[in-house]
């Protein structure tokens, strides 16, 4: 989004709330147009003019949204449905079931996400010969768990600016290679 497409976003805002924007200096707006053309550099205009626009129409608080509810609202609209957690829990439920037969095939036909919280084909296997109580408590708990930690990560480093997730990158290459260095 450029900074004219930013200036128009934050215009319909302060039409939106004007008595939030009323005594906003010449500074303060500056300053502001610049934050938001930052945050947003990476997204298309249209896509937040829709995420502000469906964020004003289900405002019941009467405050403008801060950038991390447009950012949320963004993903929300461009994002496909995420699995659930007990929708992801029922596929490796059907795996441990069939895993005695194939438990590489029923790894293999999992989704990756789910498999690396799985592990390993042999995982599967040990889960069904485990007690089917302990299974669809215990182990169903802790997958779980680690599914929602894992889906929050994701859209944790989903809402981060390009150029912060470019200086991860950046740094974790550079620890890639320096772990490479040391062997």
């Amino acid at each position: 989004m450029t900074s004219e497409e930013t200036v128009k976003i934050l215009s319909v805002l302060r039409g939106a709330y004007p008595q939030f924007y009323k005594n906003t200096s010449k500074q303060e707006a500056y300053d502001t147009i610049n934050l938001w053309a930052e945050m947003f550099v990476d997204e298309d205009f249209q896509i937040v003019s829709a995420a502000v626009k469906a964020l004003i129409a289900g405002d019941e608080k009467g405050f403008p949204p801060v950038i991390g509810q447009v950012k949320a609202r963004i993903r929300q609209i461009t994002t496909p449905q995420e699995m659930t957690e007990g929708e992801a829990w029922a596929l490796v439920a059907k795996a441990i079931r069939n895993s005695a037969y194939d438990s590489r095939k029923e790894f293999d036909a999992l989704p990756a996400e789910i498999q690396r919280i799985v592990g390993a084909p042999s995982q599967l296997r040990d889960w069904g010969t485990m007690d089917s109580d302990t299974v669809h408590s215990v182990v169903a708990s802790k997958f779980q768990r680690a599914y929602r930690v894992k889906a929050q990560q994701k859209k944790d480093y989903a809402a981060l600016p390009g150029d912060v997730k470019a200086m991860i990158a950046g740094i974790a290459g550079k620890c890639a290679l320096e772990a490479h260095d040391e062997n």
